[in-house]
């Protein structure tokens, strides 16, 4: 009996520390999101806006938020959303209709313990040439 319960005593010590080994949770807070579109300072002609960025390791969503004309002197939050990486969605983009006015937008990743900072662009939406 004092074996059995040994032998069982061992496989849960093991188990335990497998299972700390399955749910510890990769750092990604010293990351950055590279932002790809709009870029800083760019004049955008359409107005589907069209939101890329750099995928970060790890990540297992992303907080992206929009505002006019920036966040320092908002007069409107036009997005604030959460975007899962799951089954259904595994890209790092997203689109948006947008009017004529000037904007910026910022990202950062998420996953279960840890987030980035935010990763910051300004552009404008200038359709009057088209």
């Amino acid at each position: 009996m004092r074996i059995l319960k040994a032998i069982v005593g061992t496989l849960f010590l093991m188990l335990a520390i497998s299972c700390q080994d399955i749910l510890e949770v990769t750092d990604i807070s010293d990351e950055t999101v590279q932002i790809l579109a709009p870029s800083d300072s760019s004049i955008v002609t359409q107005t589907n806006v069209t939101f890329s960025w750099s995928e970060v390791f790890e990540a297992t969503a992303y907080h992206v938020q929009l505002a006019t004309p920036n966040f320092e002197h908002a007069t409107q939050i036009i997005l604030d959303s959460v975007v899962v990486l799951d089954s259904t969605y595994l890209g790092t983009r997203m689109t948006k209709t947008l009017i004529d006015s000037e904007y910026e937008w910022r990202v950062k990743a998420l996953n279960s313990d840890y987030e980035t900072d935010f990763s910051a662009s300004s552009f404008s939406v200038n359709t009057s040439g088209n």
